[in-house]
């Protein structure tokens, strides 16, 4: 007698097995779980649109590009898209990187109030656009986020790589997943901590994926708890890990009564360049964010800052390891989700 069993092993591979007794599928069961929770993932693949679209990702890599050259904002802000898609999920590892932050409409993820922020959308419709006129319904929104991201990071003069390609777009979007799912600035360390490893990253992905913050902007409010206001509306500096002259750079650029909509550069040096200026400042105590400064102060992350504070290409190198990582949380391939024929609208 064959004995037939279908395992979902993760949200990313269905496996099919067929075995002569009980026992002998208990045995294969065991190893197939051991196989699916490695990094891989089934249907993920380096040029994943070589016969479908062949021109798929230089599509991307141009829409990047051109509309950088014209706004030096849009690189961070295509970075911080990709975070907050990925970021996002719920139980069993729904969602994740699906394009699920893309979608409009009440109660979706792009209308919490931590996410109406969020930039860079006219990037991912324009591409959407041209891919759908040359290449109709095939290279989904999931995958134009992902490559969007890697691309703007070379924009601003960052590492090249290349990413596995062949994610499916996801249908739910839910408000109510945000909050608990991204990181907010006022994180300890123990907190990023539980945050990161409940996302399959660990304490080196933690140290390199902040340093998406050498590029990109804030707003005021994002770091307004590390001053506070007298009774005449004066701020002053209450975080002592943070440098005088910097906190006063700050409270000039945003002062008490600054409008919502008020931003600073992340990174006050090398703004729109992705470099390892981020973690030089971290060493000056000029991190921007509560979150920034616990990486060189807890003594489980500060060796690893200083070791890219002193080498750039040392940052660059585990970037693209924590990158891949980070582009292939809770994917979805095969018959899980869909290619949406508009990125801001389920099919």
């Amino acid at each position: 007698m064959q004995f037939m069993l279908t395992i979902r092993a993760s949200m990313e591979m269905k496996i099919t097995v067929s075995c002569p007794t009980p026992n002998r599928c208990t045995l294969l069961i065991l190893v197939l779980f051991s196989f699916a929770a490695s990094p891989l993932h089934a249907s993920l693949s380096i040029n994943f649109y070589a016969s479908s679209c062949p021109t798929a990702e230089l599509i991307v890599s141009n829409m990047v590009r051109s509309a950088s050259s014209s706004d030096p904002t849009i690189p961070g802000k295509l970075l911080r898209l990709l975070f907050h898609d990925c970021f996002v999920e719920f139980a069993c590892h729904v969602q994740g990187c699906d394009a699920s932050v893309l979608l409009q409409g009440n109660g979706t993820e792009r209308s919490d109030p931590a996410n109406t922020s969020l930039g860079g959308f006219s990037v991912i419709d324009s591409a959407k656009r041209v891919l759908e006129i040359f290449c109709p319904e095939t290279v989904s929104c999931a995958d134009i986020v992902a490559l969007a991201a890697r691309d703007a990071v070379v924009t601003a003069g960052g590492p090249a790589f290349e990413i596995p390609t062949g994610r499916r777009d996801g249908r739910i979007s839910d408000a109510a997943n945000v909050r608990s799912n991204i990181v907010d600035t006022s994180f300890t360390m123990i907190e990023m901590i539980r945050l990161f490893n409940s996302k399959g990253l660990s304490l080196d992905d933690l140290v390199t994926l902040s340093g998406a913050h050498t590029i990109g902007v804030a707003h005021c409010n994002a770091f307004s708890d590390r001053f506070q206001m007298d009774s005449k509306g004066n701020l002053s500096l209450i975080d002592t890990s943070l440098d005088n002259t910097y906190a006063k750079e700050l409270m000039k650029k945003c002062p008490s009564g600054s409008s919502a909509s008020k931003t600073v550069n992340n990174d006050p040096e090398t703004s729109f360049a992705f470099d390892n200026q981020y973690y030089v400042n971290l060493l000056g105590h000029k991190g921007l964010f509560q979150s920034d400064s616990v990486l060189v102060e807890d003594e489980r992350t500060s060796a690893r800052v200083e070791a890219f504070a002193n080498d750039q290409e040392t940052f660059f190198q585990s970037w693209r390891d924590s990158f891949l990582k980070l582009t292939t949380i809770g994917v979805k391939t095969d018959d899980e989700g869909e290619i949406r024929q508009s990125c801001s609208f389920a099919n």
